[in-house]
């Protein structure tokens, strides 16, 4: 499912391994952070239509010198938004605000909407992927998938829909394995892509993380990153700071066996 570089959905459709996250990053500041990670070497970037921030998001693409093929574009259906109808009209709202033709990637944001989160939308989300396979099968989108589905969401999908969800959007970082989401995809085929993978910078002081870290000679957060891939998941670091783009993604070293079974013994660290 991964080589050097790059994930492979199970459609054939490739991605690059690490992704420019854009999520709390204002309308206002996405032009520039998405300019200074293009700069930077990321053809990878993610957005959503709950980020209100796709517009800019889209110039900074679109100004770039870089072919509008040769950059990676996901988005994401609100999780409010259920319905064959709504997801139609939704995306139609996230191209024209990205001014872009299509998407490579997009997916519905959560099984359930943000202020109801564990509320059964099994139909709404079936309708939703219906629609979502209406626009893959049309050509408006190269491959569609989840965010923060467990295996019961995933598995309704299966049951009623034709096709596998290529990706599955989480939380995972140190600390926050998932071993049994991770397993059920990966039997599936299905690419876990990693959101937070700093835990929004909370796990970036803690200990045994910055101990290890010293030990490869890398910052926290390159450790913590490069930890996502060699768990075989797709990292999505964000940052506005330019130094710390450029350092998110210099991921040349690896983790040993050993260490990362450390790792992966890591309690949750993160404040409530």
């Amino acid at each position: 499912m991964a080589k050097e570089g790059i994930f492979t959905f199970h459609n054939g459709v490739e991605i690059p391994d690490i992704g420019f996250g854009t999520w709390q990053i204002p309308n206002e500041e996405a032009y520039a952070a998405v300019t200074t990670a293009l700069e930077n070497g990321y053809t990878h970037i993610d957005t959503a239509l709950a980020y209100q921030n796709e517009e800019n998001v889209g110039k900074a693409v679109r100004d770039f010198r870089l072919a509008r093929e040769e950059v990676f574009i996901t988005s994401k259906l609100p999780a409010q938004t259920k319905g064959y109808e709504e997801t139609l009209q939704a995306f139609e709202e996230t191209v024209s605000n990205l001014g872009v033709d299509y998407l490579d990637l997009y997916l519905i944001h959560a099984p359930w909407p943000w202020t109801e989160i564990g509320k059964d939308c099994t139909e709404g989300n079936i309708q939703s992927w219906k629609a979502m396979e209406r626009l893959y099968n049309d050509g408006k989108i190269r491959a569609i998938g989840v965010s923060n589905f467990s295996e019961s969401d995933i598995q309704a999908l299966l049951d009623a829909c034709d096709i596998v969800p290529m990706a599955n959007q989480i939380p995972f970082y140190i600390g926050r394995d998932q071993e049994s989401l991770l397993a059920f995809c990966a039997k599936h085929n299905i690419v876990v892509e990693a959101y937070s993978p700093l835990a929004t910078g909370q796990i970036l002081s803690s200990p045994p993380i910055l101990e290890m870290a010293e030990k490869y000679g890398v910052t926290p957060a390159q450790l913590c990153i490069r930890y996502c891939l060699e768990r075989g998941t797709l990292p999505l670091p964000k940052s506005t700071n330019e130094a710390r783009i450029i350092e998110n993604s210099q991921l040349d070293f690896t983790i040993s066996k050993e260490d990362i079974e450390t790792l992966d013994a890591i309690e949750d660290v993160r404040e409530d």
